[in-house]
């Protein structure tokens, strides 16, 4: 067929017949015999965090309005939701004498006593070192923070292992709040006692 055939000019393409537009429809209303749109999340409560029922914008409200987080808690444990709600709902721990660790306290009496793992070719450290140092007793030098701790337990820099420890357990006692009836008066006291006992003993000293 040459492509000047008149018949080029009677060919028809027929129209294709146009295809029904569907379009996307969003969740139902989940209210129980409603069928509208559900264009509004709501939460499904407590235990079920971040899980959503779906309502129109009038159930949406009515759900809103009778719905309660704490339905169910007794008021501890309202009580005790809300305290940990402060937090985030994280574990934490108390700060304390014990909130630092032995290690730490050697750490400081390592540096205090010049025991360094790395050089000093200026001498930067040792110059502290030879400022916090004081008159030996018995035989070892006694560092500021070990005559601090002796001189909150009543003691003096040439206390033996033995001093020490009898020292401790006498303050703790006469300071401890059951010993007291219970009086928290004593307890700043306490913790004083504890924390310098806690870093001679990590200076090896008791």
């Amino acid at each position: 067929m040459k492509l000047n055939s008149p018949l080029f000019d009677r060919i028809r393409v027929k129209r294709a017949a146009e295809e029904p537009v569907v379009r996307a429809r969003g969740p139902v209303c989940q209210w129980p015999g409603c069928e509208a749109a559900g264009t509004h999340r709501a939460p499904k409560g407590r235990g079920r965090d971040g899980e959503y029922l779906h309502f129109c914008l009038d159930h949406v409200r009515e759900y809103n309005h009778s719905y309660n987080y704490f339905a169910g808690m007794s008021d501890e444990e309202v009580a005790a939701w809300q305290k940990a709600a402060v937090t985030g709902h994280r574990p934490t721990w108390k700060m304390g004498v014990n909130g630092v660790h032995a290690s730490a306290h050697r750490a400081e009496a390592a540096f205090e006593a010049g025991e360094f793992a790395f050089g000093d070719p200026f001498r930067v450290f040792g110059a502290r070192q030879a400022e916090t140092q004081e008159p030996k007793a018995r035989g070892r030098t006694i560092r500021n923070g070990e005559r601090k701790a002796l001189a909150a337990l009543d003691l003096d820099v040439d206390a033996t292992r033995e001093e020490i420890k009898a020292r401790f357990k006498t303050l703790a006692k006469r300071h401890h709040p059951d010993v007291n009836g219970g009086d928290t008066s004593s307890e700043d006291r306490l913790r004083d006692i504890i924390s310098a006992y806690n870093y001679l003993k990590g200076a090896g000293l008791c």
